[in-house]
């Protein structure tokens, strides 16, 4: 019956609700919203309401799906050399042939797997070994760890990056993924570790981590399972970010003609674009599609990086 008297539940003898009162009803409506408005966001809802966050995840996962589905997607073999060389675009090759017969659309499209590869395992080995040296040089502050660590620190970041990758690569005797990957991850963990160090310093005498100490746990315990979690962001933009660089710095070495001997990226096609006499002989796509994509690629992964940066920083969010 409206306008009937029920005991409230949950309350106390003396409250009561009158139902289908609309003022008690919108009063509860109200207090329902201020609930779901006081629910803190979740990472991916935060990193998805940056508007250039979501265009750079869409272009990665256009490109992620063009790696997985290359066999599907390209025609031919990136390798293939029969067919006419410099046939002119058409529907056959779509971006017509090289100067040896090989399809370029179908070495765009698997150039997707080296750069994308590239990118992930670079961008986890510099984070790792970033987050270790980090993290446990800014814990052990003032001690001779640190002082070791920050002195390795120091000298990475004062080497020319770029000198140490060409020698690096150029005296190695087999140039693979593996050999770039690792030198890309053992001359670009510096600047990110600094920053861990310094982040680590700002919490390693918070409430947490003291009770931690006294309750007996590890030193390493602490820096990876009670710190390193609050420094989420962090790790995930100094993730991108060494993704970023990854990728770049192995189409910059295969252009130099230092990149993998079996396999084709980008760098390769530019490399063999440039060595070949792509733009005297007129064929301005071999050139310019895989600088394109190439850097449609790097501009996504630095916009998401914008999205990555709102979970450190709740002023950058919009609206």
């Amino acid at each position: 019956m409206t306008g009937a008297v029920m005991p409230g539940s949950g309350g106390s003898a003396g409250e009561f609700m009158v139902e289908g009162d609309p003022n008690q009803e919108a009063a509860q409506d109200q207090v329902a919203e201020q609930v779901g408005a006081a629910k803190p966001e979740t990472w991916y809802q935060v990193i998805w309401s940056s508007g250039k966050a979501r265009f750079g995840l869409v272009i990665l996962a256009i490109y992620v799906l063009v790696a997985i589905f290359a066999p599907f997607i390209a025609p031919y073999s990136p390798t293939d050399g029969s067919f006419v060389p410099l046939a002119p675009p058409s529907s056959e090759h779509w971006l017509g042939t090289t100067t040896t017969g090989q399809d370029i659309y179908s070495q765009l499209i698997y150039g997707t797997r080296v750069s994308l590869l590239v990118g992930l395992l670079g961008g986890l080995a510099a984070t790792a070994i970033a987050l270790v040296i980090g993290l446990v040089s800014g814990y052990a502050e003032g001690t001779w760890v640190d002082d070791i660590l920050s002195f390795v620190t120091n000298v990475a970041l004062v080497i020319p990056v770029l000198p140490l990758i060409i020698v690096l690569v150029a005296y190695s005797d087999v140039r693979g993924i593996g050999l770039i990957v690792g030198v890309i991850a053992i001359t670009s963990w510096a600047g990110a570790a600094r920053a861990k160090r310094a982040q680590i310093i700002t919490l390693r005498n918070r409430d947490f981590v003291t009770a931690a100490k006294f309750s007996g746990e590890g030193t390493l315990r602490i820096i990876f399972r009670e710190i390193m979690p609050n420094m989420t962001s962090l790790v995930a933009a100094g993730f991108v970010g060494a993704a970023t660089g990854a990728i770049g710095a192995e189409a910059g070495l295969a252009v130099l003609g230092l990149g993998s001997s079996d396999s084709v990226s980008w760098g390769t096609m530019l490399y063999q674009s440039n060595a070949q006499g792509a733009l005297q002989q007129g064929l301005f796509l071999w050139v310019f599609v895989p600088g394109l994509v190439l850097g449609i690629l790097i501009t996504a992964m630095s916009f998401i990086n914008f999205g990555v940066d709102l979970l450190s920083n709740p002023h950058l969010r919009e609206g």
